[in-house]
């Protein structure tokens, strides 16, 4: 579910910065005066991002793989964390006991076990850097996908215009081509993934 969100985040950053430049560089450019533009005769739609991810085939299996992974990584780690919080507190029972033959041999054991405390740190940091660079790796995926398939039904459906709707402060729900292209994924994926 938290790469879910990752990848819905990623996408709609994106799309939001990019309006977000746009709206930045006309407030920065200098106003003319400009008669309206017309834009009869244009064919435009948009596509609501958020709703096209929660029903994409495709983004759920992705996203169901990398909870599966996160999952498996964080049950590795506590289960040598457990291990290690074992050996520490037997190292401790040990120290109160005066079990040790000599000083050298009690640090000996510390430097032991810190040594596997900062491996357990660095196989964590790892797996971290790991997930986060399938998670990007998977959100250009999806918007690779998204962006090549949105081109090829645009050949038959004409648009001037296809727009996040991210990006609108109003659009008529006529323009909501978001389940079209939802079908057309997941029709395509369903194709590949067989």
């Amino acid at each position: 579910m938290k790469s879910k969100s990752v990848s819905t985040a990623v996408l709609s950053a994106a799309m939001i910065f990019g309006f977000t430049q746009c709206s930045q560089q006309a407030a920065n450019t200098p106003q003319k005066e400009q008669a309206p533009v017309a834009v009869s005769g244009l064919k435009i739609a948009y596509i609501d991002v958020d709703s096209l991810l929660a029903n994409y085939a495709f983004y759920q299996d992705l996203a169901e793989e990398m909870t599966r992974k996160e999952e498996n990584y964080r049950l590795a780690l506590t289960e040598e964390a457990t291990k290690l919080q074992k050996e520490y507190a037997d190292h401790q029972k040990k120290l109160a006991n005066g079990v040790y033959s000599s000083a050298e041999r009690a640090q000996s054991e510390e430097n032991r076990l810190a040594k596997k405390q900062q491996a357990l740190q660095e196989k964590s940091d790892k797996y971290s850097q790991e997930l986060l660079a399938e998670s990007n790796a998977n959100s250009q995926k999806i918007s690779e996908t998204i962006d090549s398939f949105v081109k090829e039904y645009n050949k038959t459906q004409g648009y001037n215009l296809i727009i996040s709707k991210a990006s609108l402060l109003f659009a008529d729900n006529t323009l909501n081509i978001t389940a079209e292209v939802l079908e057309g994924l997941n029709a395509a994926y369903n194709q590949t993934s067989k």
